[in-house]
């Protein structure tokens, strides 16, 4: 049976919508990281195998029912193949071409790599992209992987933070959010003193337990321009934010701000802090998305089990072009972050 070893942790690949690029980002990042970890796909295995002798007739991938995963457990196979769960489409696929009907199989494989990390197959799951409209056109209302994992897992509430290398020698960048995907006129009142409690406690406790970073240092941004400006320009940094982070300071926590979201993000700032909480989703992820591009990673914190995922969409366009232009830098990134945490989580 599989085991997590330092050497190469068992990591499930849920390969994403089937007609985006998911199934060729997933099998490229696994088989480049074959030596460093023994990653398991979860999707068709009929259509990966085909996608994957288009991309590389050297890749070797081998079929597994997820019934005999269940009964058997799941085989140790070395780095000359990736094993597949095969998870089958209802529809064939059709590159570019959404189908509903294969949005269950797509959830399917979020199922797996759940019930496969609480049976101990796996020690953590990385995420392709999915198609949220495609889920919900089958009937399922869906929201995205965040909600669908957290609901799952029976977790009150989880936090998005996206991360990435900058280069030219600069420190990781890690930006958190207190909200996500909502209108950015219900942004303020979604913003609360237990919400940010929260919020600063799931970072600080996975920083250190899943990054095994000992004292991290969270810097905050405040809600409006220029921090409020002392009141002029809105109240929210003085009733709400400032007060969180009063609190979280008091629980033990080196949470610093309110500061200016528009000059937060420079080196001066930067260069000792672990993490930087956005208020809102498009205050932060600008930044991120255009320091490291094609090298960022989507980590969910606060779930009972390490999760990552591409910080980009599933790219129908390119899927529609054919294989070979899909990038899987930030695939692969992830996989390797899901690694160093799994290893670092081993450790704390």
């Amino acid at each position: 049976m599989a085991t997590v070893t330092a050497a190469r942790p068992v990591i499930a690949i849920t390969c994403g919508e089937p007609a985006g690029v998911g199934p060729e980002i997933s099998i490229r990042a696994a088989w480049a990281m074959r030596h460093e970890a023994n990653c398991v796909l979860l999707g068709d295995a009929a259509y990966l195998a085909l996608t994957a002798s288009l991309i590389d007739p050297e890749i070797r991938l081998a079929a597994l029912s997820l019934q005999a995963v269940r009964n058997s457990g799941l085989p140790q196979f070395g780095a000359g193949r990736l094993a597949v769960i095969d998870i089958p489409n209802v529809n064939n696929v059709i590159a570019g071409v959404l189908d509903k009907d294969n949005g269950r199989s797509v959830l399917a494989t979020l199922d797996a790599a759940i019930e496969g990390i609480q049976a101990g197959w796996f020690g953590a799951m990385v995420t392709a992209p999915l198609q949220k409209s495609t889920i919900n056109d089958a009937g399922i209302a869906f929201s995205g992987h965040t909600e669908y994992l957290a609901d799952k897992t029976g977790t009150g509430q989880v936090v998005m933070m996206l991360a990435g290398d900058p280069g030219h020698g600069q420190p990781l960048l890690r930006v958190a959010l207190a909200t996500t995907h909502l209108p950015l006129k219900d942004v303020p009142a979604a913003i609360t003193m237990d919400g940010l409690a929260t919020t600063l406690d799931i970072i600080h406790a996975d920083l250190k337990q899943k990054f095994g970073i000992a004292a991290p240092r969270i810097l905050v941004t405040g809600l409006n321009p220029h921090a409020g400006e002392g009141g002029y320009l809105g109240r929210e940094e003085i009733d709400v934010i400032a007060p969180a982070i009063a609190a979280a300071q008091a629980r033990g926590i080196d949470a610093r701000g309110p500061y200016p979201a528009d000059t937060l993000f420079q080196q001066k700032y930067l260069k000792d802090a672990d993490c930087v909480l956005a208020m809102y989703h498009d205050q932060g992820l600008p930044v991120l998305k255009y320091a490291t591009f094609g090298r960022g990673i989507n980590v969910t914190l606060g779930l009972p089990l390490i999760r990552t995922s591409v910080d980009h969409g599933t790219a129908l366009d390119v899927a529609a072009q054919g294989l070979g232009l899909a990038d899987c830098g930030s695939m692969q990134q992830a996989l390797r972050t899901a690694r160093e945490m799994l290893l670092a989580s081993k450790q704390t």
